[in-house]
Formats: structure tokens, C-alpha cells, sequence
């Protein structure tokens, strides 16, 4: 049988890793709106008074202990907290590698709140974030910038090992049989791999398995799989690589054989697609 890396996040967070950048640290009083707008997401960390996340068409999120709001995409919202006190925050925009194409963010609802205590052994992280953010040391910056992307790995590792998502990739994820199949395929996206041999890599027969996983990921094996390579070839398409060099190395015999997969998942011509993405961000 292949070997295959345990590590649930390392494929996804090399393929398509989340970079931070603090914008806010202090105090916010009254309202603040934060519009739709952009590409990325935001991780709020609330140290300190109380807040009111305000969504439409979404029940509000009352937040009065230390906790952490992430909005993995652009979600038009509001902060309200009390005009004389406020409440203190550390504030980072995401910016997610692949943008909408990046599976991490993909698997994430449009908002997550959780309170700070509940992350596991988050204390000394959060403790020295706070505690830069909050300073003036030099490099404060680049430090806090680092600190936020090391709780974000947190939140997710949180996410899957208390099962909070029950559908969709990160569902899979937290499955203690199904992951091995998924971490299977993200190391080795160019492996021909069969239903059976997923099956065999997860430890269940071959038709609890594809139920459980169609059930839980919320689609086949085989679409899951071309979904993933598609994804890896438009990161390398914006890299620049060319297609005859990209079909091997995501399990694509030729280069007509991937454009004709890349069209049935994205609609478009590979060529066509990175043309459009580059007008886009000219």
C-alpha cells in the first residue's frame, strides 16, 4: 500500500497556505462596518468588553467574553460596542492563496465565533499576540502577522477535532476513517486512485465507504479527486508553469486529457481561465 503523511493539514496549508496581516489593534467604540468587498477574509480577536456582530439576514452574535470572529471571505457586517468603553480588539485580514479556489476557505461557513478559552493550549500564543499588538516593540508587525496565521491553524485543528463542521470538506476531515482517504489524495494528487484503494486506506468496505464519504464531503471520490487536481493547476498556472508540465505532476497522462477536465470542472479552456484571472488583477 502507498504511504501516506497523517498530518490533516499539512497538503492543504503547503498547496494553498494563509497568509496574515494585522490592520487593527486597540480599541473600537460605537459602530464599524466592514462591506463585502475584496478577495480575502478576516480573523477578529476580541480581548477585552462586549460586541454585537451584525449580519443580514443572520441572527446577531453577541460576544461578551474574550473570542475570535473569522470570516474566511468578504461578508458584509457590522460591530456594535458601547460608544464610551468599547471593546479591544486585535484585527488581521487573510488572504487565502487560489482566493475562492483555496479549499481551506472554502470548507469554512461565512463566519466562526469561539471563545478564546476553548482553543487548546492557545493561552501563550494569544498571551504574546495580545501582548504585541498591543506594544510597541520593534517588528511588532511581522511578529503579530505570524501569531495570527499560528491561531488560525489553531481554530482549524479545533474545528476538526470537536467535529463543529458536519458537512463538507473539513466534516471529512474530522472523520477519524475518512480523513485517511483525503490525506491520501491531497499528498498524492497524481496517483491513480481507485475507489477500492481509498477504501482500503480508510479501513472500511468499499460501499460504506463511498456512501459515508459521499454522505460527509457531500460528493463522490472521483469528482473530489478532479476537483483537488484542478485546483493545484491553476495555482501553477498562475505561477506562470505551462500545461504539458503541469498534466504529470496531478496525474493527467497528457496535456489534452487535463485541459478536458479542467473545462468539465471550471467551464473554461485552462489557457482561457488564466488569461481572465490575470486581466482581472492587471
Amino acid at each position: 500500500m502507498t504511504n501516506v503523511c497523517t498530518d490533516r493539514l499539512d497538503a492543504l496549508l503547503t498547496h494553498f497556505p494563509v497568509r496574515a496581516q494585522v490592520f487593527h489593534s486597540g480599541a473600537l467604540c460605537g459602530i464599524t462596518e466592514f462591506t463585502d468587498q475584496g478577495e480575502g477574509g478576516q480573523l477578529h480577536l476580541v480581548k477585552a468588553g462586549v460586541l454585537d456582530a451584525i449580519h443580514s439576514g443572520q441572527p446577531a452574535l453577541h460576544v461578551a467574553e474574550p473570542s475570535l470572529l473569522l470570516y474566511p471571505r468578504p461578508f458584509a457586517r457590522r460591530f456594535v460596542t458601547d460608544t464610551q468603553h468599547g471593546a479591544e480588539l486585535a484585527c488581521a485580514h487573510l488572504h487565502f492563496e487560489g482566493g475562492a479556489a483555496n479549499p481551506v476557505a472554502g470548507a469554512l461557513p461565512d463566519v466562526v465565533c469561539l471563545p478564546l478559552n476553548t482553543l487548546d493550549r492557545a493561552d501563550q500564543v494569544l498571551a504574546l499576540l495580545f501582548d504585541e499588538a498591543f506594544g510597541d516593540n520593534c517588528g511588532r508587525r511581522e511578529v503579530v502577522d505570524r501569531l495570527f496565521e499560528i491561531v488560525l491553524i489553531q481554530v482549524l485543528r479545533h474545528l476538526m477535532e470537536t467535529r463543529h463542521i458536519h458537512s463538507g470538506l473539513l466534516a471529512g476531515m474530522s472523520h477519524p476513517k475518512l480523513r485517511k482517504a483525503l490525506v491520501a489524495m491531497h499528498e498524492q494528487p497524481a496517483q491513480e486512485w481507485s475507489l477500492e484503494a481509498l477504501a482500503q486506506i480508510a479501513g472500511m468496505s468499499r460501499s460504506i465507504f463511498a456512501s459515508t464519504f459521499r454522505a460527509t464531503v457531500g460528493t463522490t471520490t472521483g469528482a473530489y479527486l478532479q476537483a483537488w487536481r484542478v485546483r493545484l493547476v491553476q495555482k501553477a498556472l498562475l505561477q506562470g508553469q505551462q500545461l504539458k508540465m503541469i498534466a504529470g505532476q496531478v496525474g493527467y497522462g497528457s496535456e489534452a486529457a487535463l485541459s478536458r477536465a479542467f473545462k468539465a470542472q471550471c467551464g473554461v479552456a485552462p489557457r482561457e481561465w488564466r488569461q481572465t484571472r490575470n486581466a482581472a488583477h492587471a
